[in-house]
């Protein structure tokens, strides 16, 4: 056990360990048909975070509302974010199982209530529902795949759930174009019902979890600390993605929101230092190798933002692509990323989780900052290779980082550390995304003079016609954001040199 891990997982209480105990003894019977329910689970969760980007033309058309069509996207991350962490305690107090059923449900309600929307604010407050439901496949999905497996059987599951996620992410914008332009839009949340019906009946008839040991009292639910932080996070997430966009950043309600969200950050600890169960609990923090991991993956979250969000505005406005072409430039770095995923479970078996995930993150550094040195306007061939090299560097730093985490703990705080570590990576994009926007726009508006949008110049960008010094500027702009992105991966590195132990404390316990 390293030294700069606070409670030994001899020193716990015996209700850890009953709770271990259960965990170690879980029933695996129908183990196959839980797994396949889990990837349609992660299925539905990444979906829905794409699906709807190609069917905006037609949903603004049929309902209106196109000055407010953001927050569809919005509305659904900043709900799956702020209830990552209040899910993951949950899962540790009453199971897995029953955790994940309610997530089910409300994920499929939220669904269906989009599809029945007859306005685009009825719409937006439905997919808030959906993405209720949606933290809870995305946490409970990841813990119960470190609660099936043993520690060296989890690369297997951790690499079909990120190809999982991977072929989502990629299928998305096709499926909901396809569904938009020859059936209509209502059916991208339709379609969720018999998929999430077939998981959800997977998950109540296979998955068995062991009843609690007598000597595991249960504990009693923060619910204070619930409100309290999803209040918190809501507010503070608001202010960062409608920063700069509904408002300016300095205007009245950007700088309303903020304070607020100051005033819930007092709040949030005050509730939670006196609660016997915190939600978010302080060993969170107080752990290296957990606080660690999740600075670390704050940061690549924040670096996924540069190829995710400017890389098809390169390729179309610089590189003279087309909208299907772009996206491919863009997806084969989710051909490598899996693929790396799972034979990374051979280099950290060799040098460790921690010293896995340096390379991979410090291989990442170095391709990112590559990406300003390309030629211009240069061949799409080019970021097309930086792109799977990014892809299988990734793989190589997030897996190890994941599947290490959750073996240094236990059952009954597995829950709890799983999320804290999706949380911090999905607060990361969001700081990202504000991040490399103000970036851009800023380079953008000191090479063509004027207040610069980089949306506003892809949408009016037509590589026949584009103007030389606007095609320069943009590509200016995605240059620097690349270089921000290299900051943050060297960041990350540097944070696991310093902060993490070169050798996680793996808990000998068997979990499956």
């Amino acid at each position: 056990m390293s030294q700069g891990d606070t409670e030994p997982a001899s020193q716990r209480g015996t209700g850890a360990r009953a709770a271990d105990t259960a965990g170690r003894t879980h029933d695996t019977r129908g183990r196959g048909a839980v797994v396949a329910a889990l990837m349609l689970s992660m299925a539905l969760a990444a979906l829905d975070s794409t699906i709807v980007s190609t069917a905006v033309p037609q949903i603004v058309g049929d309902l209106g509302g196109f000055s407010v069509f953001s927050w569809l996207f919005s509305g659904y991350l900043l709900a799956v974010t702020v209830s990552l962490p209040v899910y993951g305690k949950l899962s540790d107090t009453f199971g897995r199982k029953p955790v994940l059923i309610v997530g089910a449900a409300v994920f499929l309600l939220g669904s269906l209530l989009c599809a029945l929307a007859w306005n685009m604010a009825a719409l937006i407050a439905f997919r808030v529902v959906q993405g209720l439901g949606g933290g809870a496949l995305q946490g409970t999905v990841q813990t119960l795949a470190a609660d099936l497996y043993p520690l060296e059987e989890r690369p297997r599951i951790q690499a079909r759930l990120s190809t999982v996620w991977a072929v989502s992410a990629v299928a998305g914008p096709a499926v909901g174009g396809l569904l938009a332009a020859y059936a209509d839009w209502r059916w991208i949340f339709l379609v969720n019902l018999p998929v999430g019906s077939l998981a959800l009946w997977l998950i109540v008839r296979h998955l068995h979890e062991p009843q609690r040991a007598k000597t595991a009292p249960r504990a009693r639910v923060d619910w204070a600390g619930a409100l309290a932080v999803f209040a918190c996070g809501g507010v503070l997430l608001t202010a960062l993605v409608q920063g700069g966009v509904a408002w300016p950043w300095w205007s009245a309600p950007s700088l309303a929101l903020f304070g607020t969200g100051l005033a819930l950050v007092a709040v949030v600890v005050l509730v939670e230092r006196r609660a016997a169960e915190p939600i978010i609990p302080g060993w969170v923090w107080r752990r290296r190798t957990i606080a660690a991991v999740n600075l670390a993956l704050g940061a690549l979250g924040l670096l996924m933002v540069a190829p995710a969000v400017f890389l098809p505005t390169y390729a179309q406005s610089v590189l003279g692509l087309g909208p299907v072409a772009a996206g491919f430039v863009l997806s084969v770095w989710t051909l490598s990323w899996p693929v790396s995923a799972a034979l990374s479970q051979h280099v950290y078996r060799r040098i460790g989780f921690r010293d896995t995930a340096m390379l991979g993150i410090g291989t990442a550094a170095l391709i990112l900052a590559a990406f300003p040195l390309l030629p211009y306007p240069g061949e799409a061939w080019q970021p097309t290779l930086l792109m799977l090299l990014l892809g299988a560097a990734l793989g190589l730093f997030q897996l190890p980082l994941i599947v290490g985490v959750q073996s240094t703990v236990g059952w009954a705080e597995r829950g709890t550390t799983t999320a804290s570590v999706l949380f911090c990576r999905q607060t990361g994009q969001t700081l990202g995304a504000t991040l490399f926007g103000a970036i851009a726009n800023g380079v953008l508006a000191a090479r063509i003079g004027g207040a610069g949008d980089l949306d506003t110049v892809a949408r009016g960008l037509d590589s026949a016609a584009a103007a030389e010094t606007t095609r320069r500027a943009t590509a200016d702009a995605v240059h620097a954001v690349y270089l921000g992105a290299a900051g943050a991966a060297a960041l990350a590195f540097l944070v696991l040199l310093l902060l993490a132990p070169r050798r996680f404390p793996v808990r000998t316990e068997d979990p499956a």
